[in-house]
């Protein structure tokens, strides 16, 4: 969309458009063409935190998976091992219950960041917008500001146009496959990936992923951009919901701006009957969606503060107080609120009400995992060996333990069985587990006919470190006497 005809609020996401009258009937069009948009380089301390945020988060993204741990990867997600390894945790398909918690808590902090400063996610640390940032940055360092942008655009393919954008390309599409690579990368260890890839050698579905999420980040930050904000993204849509009257939201202050016009450098607005507005544009021009955020809060705005930076750099050339369009609430607008006021009205029941579910739930998130076993035992009696009498007048039943042993270390455990008089382990005794791995063992139980009642019976499994007795499993079987 054209950034010098900003879009209008919500309710023109819908709005039919009429394009030709015949007699009286007209066809319409649901959709408007999207018109390409050419944000405009901006500087600033917004602009600053969202740089900072799109080096934090790919230095961690692109370097985490190069960092080494005990001779692997620190952090992998083997899905060939059905194994996570997170530096010096390793997590199994039993740790699910994990997962489902970081779900929860990443839920209830979008919640909690929306409800206290609008789509702070979105502005500054959501993909979508941190590779948006750098591929616009390749195509400015390319093609130019801009000005120089909509005319390359304009004009008629030449040489240099062509080699422009092929360089430009050139380099998408590098940046784009570099991500794919180093996202399969955490799924299948990237130095064997990238010998694999050297060599020729990607299996089928490496190169299927490596491709699908080049082109995806290719396609999205690249082409789509704000499309995909707009329109593919569910939050642009139920984020209203979130907000309140204390909600931090990027704001233009009408009552100070009002009526907006242009004047000469050093006037007082008041005496031309003026607001502090100059109406530049300088706040549609820098927006990544292209609206106008002086027409109010609109589903299409990202919270990237762009317009803050750019208006404040206006106010600063023209002499002007900065803070015509800032990160303000309804109600500090409305009721002339000052910093202090609008910080005291933050912690309001529905934040302390996040917060506090936050905290129960990551201080229970830390101390289990703090207090995890590096051991699971899984007890299977063998359905195909029934209770049979042996030597000595023993009735024995057959087991089959799976020891997983997810510390880095090998490791030795003890088997021991009580739940009834007389009940010994006729197998081996100690095992060995390798790191990292899962050993079964067959244990054969045996135990006097006479040792309880005939049928069912619980007996109990221990299994101990020989090196730490604090590593110990409790697991609850069933011993049949007929």
């Amino acid at each position: 969309m054209d950034p010098t005809l900003p879009t209008s609020n919500v309710k023109q996401a819908s709005k039919v458009v009429p394009i030709q009258a015949q007699d009286s009937a007209s066809d319409v069009d649901l959709y408007e063409v999207r018109r390409k948009i050419y944000p405009r380089a901006v500087t600033g301390k917004f602009a600053t935190w969202r740089w900072l945020l799109v080096w934090a988060t790919q230095l961690i993204f692109y370097g985490l998976c190069w960092i080494p741990w005990n001779d692997r990867q620190a952090v992998l997600f083997h899905l060939v091992e059905r194994k996570f390894y997170i530096f010096g945790a390793v997590f199994w398909p039993q740790d699910v219950f994990y997962l489902a918690v970081i779900l929860i808590m990443s839920a209830f902090s979008l919640f909690l960041f929306t409800a206290v400063a609008g789509r702070l996610w979105c502005g500054y640390a959501c993909p979508q917008t941190v590779y948006t940032e750098m591929f616009m940055w390749i195509e400015m360092k390319i093609e130019g500001d801009r000005v120089k942008r909509m005319k390359l655009d304009q004009q008629p393919m030449s040489l240099r146009k062509f080699s422009l954008k092929a360089s430009k390309q050139f380099a998408w599409i590098a940046v784009a496959l570099w991500t794919g690579f180093t996202f399969v990368g955490y799924f299948t260890p990237i130095r064997e990936l990238g010998g694999e890839l050297l060599t020729l050698s990607l299996g089928p579905w490496e190169t299927f992923w490596i491709l699908f999420y080049g082109f995806a980040t290719y396609g999205n930050a690249g082409y789509m951009r704000e499309q995909v904000c707009k329109y593919m993204c569910p939050y642009a849509r139920f984020q209203g919901v979130m907000f309140d009257p204390d909600t931090l939201v990027i704001t233009y202050d009408s009552e100070r701006g009002e009526p907006r016009g242009s004047r000469r450098k050093g006037v007082d607005p008041r005496t031309l009957n003026k607001g502090d507005c100059v109406d530049c544009g300088i706040c549609v021009q820098v927006c990544p969606t292209g609206i106008d955020i002086r027409k109010g809060l609109q589903y299409e705005c990202i919270g990237c503060a762009a317009c803050i930076d750019g208006c404040d750099q206006v106010m600063d050339k023209m002499n002007y107080p900065r803070g015509l369009i800032r990160y303000t609430t309804e109600n500090a607008l409305r009721k002339h609120w000052g910093s202090k006021e609008i910080v005291g009205h933050v912690m309001r029941p529905r934040i302390l009400i996040y917060t506090g579910i936050m905290v129960v739930i990551l201080c229970a998130f830390v101390w289990s995992i703090a207090t995890r076993l590096p051991l699971k035992v899984n007890v299977i009696r063998d359905r195909s060996t029934l209770a049979r009498e042996v030597e000595g007048g023993l009735m024995e039943n057959v087991y089959r333990l799976q020891v997983i042993n997810t510390s880095e270390q090998t490791r030795r455990f003890t088997l021991s069985v009580t739940g009834m008089p007389s009940l010994k382990i006729a197998s081996e005794k100690e095992i060995e587990v390798e790191p990292a791995s899962t050993r079964s063992v067959t244990v054969e139980v045996r135990a006097p006919e006479d040792a309880g009642k005939h049928g069912s019976n619980e007996i109990y499994f221990d299994v101990t470190a020989t090196d730490d007795p604090s590593v110990t499993v409790h697991e609850k079987s069933t011993f049949l006497l007929p």
